[in-house]
C-alpha cells in the first residue's frame, strides 16, 4: 500500500469518528487455538487465518514451529512497525528502511512450575528500532517512533495489561 492511500484510509478513518465517537470501539476477533498432537498447536482465525505453534525439545516439543512467545514478540514487533509506517505517511516521511526487534528474557522455573515465586512471564522485553529517511531528520525519526511505541496497540496491551476473564468448559471426551 502506497504511503498516500495510508494516509488516506487514516483521514477517513480518523474522519468518521470525529463524526461519531462511538464507532472508534473496536472489538478484536478471536484467535483460537487447537492442540493438534504433543505441544503443537494450530491457532485459527475467522477468515481462515492459521499458524502454527510448538515447544522447543528441551520443554517437550518438537521445535517444528515457533513458540507462542516468538509470536507474542512478533506482534509487538510488527505492530510498532505498522505504527510507525502509518504515522510515517500520515506525516509524509518517506521511509527508506525500518526494522524493529524485539528480544525478552524469562525464567523457566515459572513454565515449569517449579517455584511458585517465579512467574511464567517475561522478566524483561528489549525493543530496538532501525529507521532511515531521506526526507526526514533525526529528530523527527526519533519523535515518530516513540509516537509509535507510545500508540502501539499490541506494546501498550503488553505495558498495560487489562482485565482477563477466564472460563473453562469440560466437554465429555469421545472413545
Amino acid at each position: 500500500m502506497s504511503s498516500t492511500r495510508i494516509k488516506t484510509a487514516i483521514e477517513s478513518l480518523s474522519g468518521a469518528i470525529n463524526a461519531d465517537p462511538g464507532k472508534a470501539r473496536a472489538k478484536a476477533t478471536p484467535a483460537t487455538a487447537r492442540l493438534v498432537d504433543g505441544l503443537r498447536s494450530e491457532v485459527t482465525g475467522p477468515k481462515g487465518e492459521r499458524i502454527l505453534t510448538d515447544m522447543p525439545p528441551a520443554m517437550g516439543g518438537e521445535g517444528s514451529s515457533p513458540n507462542p512467545g516468538w509470536y507474542l514478540r512478533a506482534a509487538m514487533a510488527s505492530c510498532t512497525t505498522s505504527v510507525i509506517a502509518m504515522h510515517a505517511a500520515k506525516r509524509g516521511i518517506k521511509l527508506d528502511a525500518l526494522e524493529v526487534t524485539v528480544e525478552s528474557e524469562g525464567d523457566n522455573r515459572g513454565i515449569l512450575g517449579m517455584d511458585d515465586g517465579v512467574s511464567a512471564g517475561y522478566s524483561e522485553l528489549r525493543m530496538k528500532v532501525r529507521i532511515a529517511s531521506s526526507s526526514a531528520t533525526e529528530a523527527e525519526l526519533r519523535e515518530l517512533t516513540e509516537f509509535a511505541e507510545a500508540h502501539s496497540p499490541v506494546g501498550c496491551t503488553i505495558e498495560r495489561s487489562p482485565p482477563r476473564s477466564f472460563a473453562v468448559e469440560v466437554v465429555k471426551a469421545r472413545r
